[in-house]
């Protein structure tokens, strides 16, 4: 496999796969003038969501560190922020001015859609224009950070997609790359697997504290256990039966060599290479979002019975081995995995289809996700409303 490919270097030293020019809301009121930019200007990128109004504590720092954390990703060349209020406009600016790259906020509040969509289209047009103008240039593999969260698994997913992503992953730890993990929910019942492959007592300490917090959470809510969301109806017409044996495949997917070096809040990066755990919902777009708001460049998607996951900014490579599925959804796959079952490929040959794929992914082929236009884009939300 070439350990080389083509990638875009920012201001900051970091490596995106992707060119966007993106239109970020900060709120929900202004998604539509934030669509109203990418409509007058092609090429550019809006990406509404549902939040902005009314957070406080620590559901509010999570909105900024998210929204903050998606204009910073290495896939992003620039950033136009809209929002209602300027104060708040300018503080997602600043964050992301951070990075060395454009951006450039704009307030509805004084100034009304009209003249808030001119000048923002304004800007947006020059900050596509010196975009395309940005040169892939070559970059080493381990420059690439890789995230990874399975969806509608099933039976075949955990004796052969999630371990074909695992092979993948001691792969990526042996050249360095930047790994990370998720899905704090439906690590119940392997905890402690997860618990034994950290690196020390502290990561130790730091993923039990993530672990309980959750479990408390189900715990004040008064329910005993996931029976009415975990497994999903899905995972149940795919032949998995508990949280356990959904847990079990699901730990599949971090291989057997990477230790866990450390753990992170929701939306917060890495800050060195190697395999990281970070809590998060299973929810695929809301664990997704925070994957691309953490920096990661690239993703990888295994799935059963068939998840169309995608991102506006993250790649989401997805990759299968029902031949059921494959056959009847097989738009939404870039990478068949199905002789794993079919016992015409080995786990190593499985692991390295999905490398190569990854290496082309980055190279700059679109993903099915990309290709079909799944571009979701979801908020994780802690607390409700003041």
């Amino acid at each position: 496999m070439d350990k080389q490919f083509y990638g875009y270097r920012r201001e900051n030293g970091r490596v995106g796969v992707r060119n966007h020019v993106i239109i970020l809301p900060l709120d929900d009121l202004s998604n539509a003038a934030c669509e109203a930019v990418a409509n007058n200007v092609k090429g550019t990128l809006a990406i509404p969501h549902a939040y902005g109004r009314l957070q406080f504590g620590e559901d509010l720092e999570l909105h900024f560190r998210t929204l903050i954390g998606a204009g910073c990703n290495p896939n992003v060349a620039a950033v136009v922020v809209i929002g209602i209020e300027p104060q708040w406009t300018d503080r997602i600016v600043q964050g992301i001015a951070q990075t060395g790259k454009p951006v450039q906020g704009f307030a509805i509040e004084k100034n009304g859609d009209f003249n808030t969509i001119c000048a923002a289209s304004r800007t947006a047009m020059e900050f596509l224009q010196a975009a395309t103008e940005k040169q892939r240039e070559q970059c080493d593999i381990s420059e690439l950070w890789v995230s990874t969260k399975c969806g509608e698994s099933d039976t075949t997913s955990g004796i052969a997609t999630n371990p074909t992503v695992g092979n993948a992953y001691d792969k990526l730890y042996e050249m360095g790359n930047t790994l990370l993990f998720g899905e704090t929910t439906e690590l119940t019942g392997g905890e402690h697997l997860v618990l034994a492959r950290c690196a020390n007592d502290q990561v130790r300490k730091d993923f039990q504290f993530f672990f309980d917090r959750y479990a408390k959470v189900v715990d004040d809510n008064k329910t005993n256990d996931l029976s009415d969301s975990q497994p999903t109806k899905g995972n149940i017409e795919g032949g998995l039966t508990t949280i356990e044996e959904k847990a079990l495949g699901n730990i599949q997917k971090i291989g057997t060599k990477p230790p866990v070096v450390g753990c992170l809040e929701k939306a917060v990066e890495p800050t060195g290479p190697g395999l990281w755990f970070q809590d998060s919902s299973s929810a695929a777009a809301e664990q997704v979002t925070l994957c691309a708001a953490s920096g990661f460049v690239v993703h990888f998607f295994p799935t059963g019975q068939g998840n169309i996951i995608g991102n506006p900014i993250l790649p989401v490579i997805k990759l299968c081995s029902n031949p059921r599925t494959l056959r009847t959804m097989s738009e939404h796959f870039d990478v068949d995995v199905s002789g794993l079952v079919r016992r015409e490929i080995n786990l190593d040959e499985a692991g390295d289809k999905l490398l190569d794929m990854m290496m082309r992914t980055a190279n700059g082929r679109l993903t099915a996700a990309e290709a079909l236009g799944h571009r979701e884009f979801i908020m994780t939300k802690l607390y409700e409303s003041a």
